[in-house]
């Protein structure tokens, strides 16, 4: 199942020759399906790569560690790490060409740690499972969607993390879909808020009201009942239903610590805009502030584009795409050195 590829494009000839290349997707996180778990098992999530926005960052050979370019300071904190773990001497050049937006509900933190990370094993050429690499990271500590969307893309659910767990692992994945691909993802950004990370996310996440055994099985029968059937069987309308109550009622449990169902009023008016309009599948990404919309129809959906970018075009932190699923992993290039002057 796992679609992340290392292209061995004409191996240079020299190891300070080589340039490994890295294009990691975002991922939306659709939401949890048990936070008390009394089962034995917390949280399970749902997710969804996207094809854009990427991270894309080339890694070279350096007897020293130096980054640049957005977010050039996570990444040299991540190579730290990784050549802590892999035992590796020495360092590497990494810049950073595109960068995914922080704390915005699109996985940042996961993807550019495992960018990184891999990088650095595929530069020295050490083979690691991405799965071993997310757990010396410490990534997956609550949901495998990042993860499963670096390794294979595509809709993810996971089985949630043992109660208790002393294991850095992440939860194992249950499913794996391809989204249509004539089905379109509209994203509102707002740049004026971020979403919580961090001890503050910790905080939240250890201060919310009780969360009822009858939530999460309403949530879990949705999920198998609903939408993952609707998904494989490209039924747009059940599949919106049941994502838009998925997200409802998790807004509804977080609204205390992020100030609404929405961490953005100006993203819960546009999705709240877009519900209007017909369109069932709407919520919020993780903590935000990044909204979403689930539409059937190519034609239909960039209509709404255009409309919503009509409507808040006054609005200077707000800004729209539509865009395709990701059915792939993220791509590890080992790059061709360019020909002599």
């Amino acid at each position: 199942m796992n679609e992340t590829t290392l292209k061995r494009t004409a191996a240079p000839d020299s190891e300070r020759d080589a340039t490994i290349r890295v294009v990691a997707p975002a991922r939306l996180h659709l939401g949890f399906l048990d936070l008390a778990g009394t089962l034995g098992r917390r949280f399970g999530s749902l997710g969804l790569t996207l094809e854009r926005p990427c991270l894309v960052l080339r890694l070279r050979p350096s007897p020293t560690l130096d980054a640049s370019g957005p977010d050039a300071d996570r990444a040299r904190r991540a190579a730290e790490k990784a050549l802590g773990w892999l035992g590796i001497s020495g360092g590497a050049d990494i810049t950073i060409d595109t960068a995914l937006p922080p704390h915005a509900g699109l996985g940042s933190g996961t993807q550019l740690a495992l960018a990184v990370s891999a990088g650095m094993a595929a530069l020295h050429r050490r083979d690691m499972s991405l799965r071993e690499i997310g757990a010396a990271l410490g990534r997956g500590a609550r949901s495998a969607i990042g993860i499963g969307a670096f390794t294979e893309g595509g809709f993810l659910l996971d089985g949630g993390k043992k109660l208790n767990s002393q294991d850095n692992s992440a939860p194992p994945l249950l499913a794996r879909h391809a989204f249509p691909s004539h089905w379109r993802v509209i994203l509102a950004y707002d740049h004026g808020h971020s979403g919580l990370s961090g001890t503050d996310e910790v905080t939240a996440m250890d201060t919310l009201p009780p969360f009822p055994d009858s939530l999460a099985g309403h949530l879990a029968r949705l999920t198998l009942m609903q939408a993952l059937p609707a998904l494989v069987e490209e039924e747009i309308g059940p599949f919106g239903a049941a994502i838009g109550e998925i997200q409802h009622r998790l807004g509804e449990h977080y609204a205390q610590a992020q100030g609404g169902r929405y961490t953005s009023a100006a993203v819960g008016e546009a999705m709240g805009w877009l519900e209007s309009q017909g369109i069932a599948g709407v919520g919020q990404s993780s903590w935000g502030p990044t909204g979403f919309a689930f539409i059937g129809d190519a034609a239909q959906a960039e209509r709404l584009l255009d409309a919503l970018r009509q409507r808040y075009a006054g609005h200077a932190t707000l800004r729209f795409d539509c865009v395709r699923g990701r059915n792939a992993g993220a791509q590890i290039e080992r790059l061709a050195p360019s020909p002599a002057a």
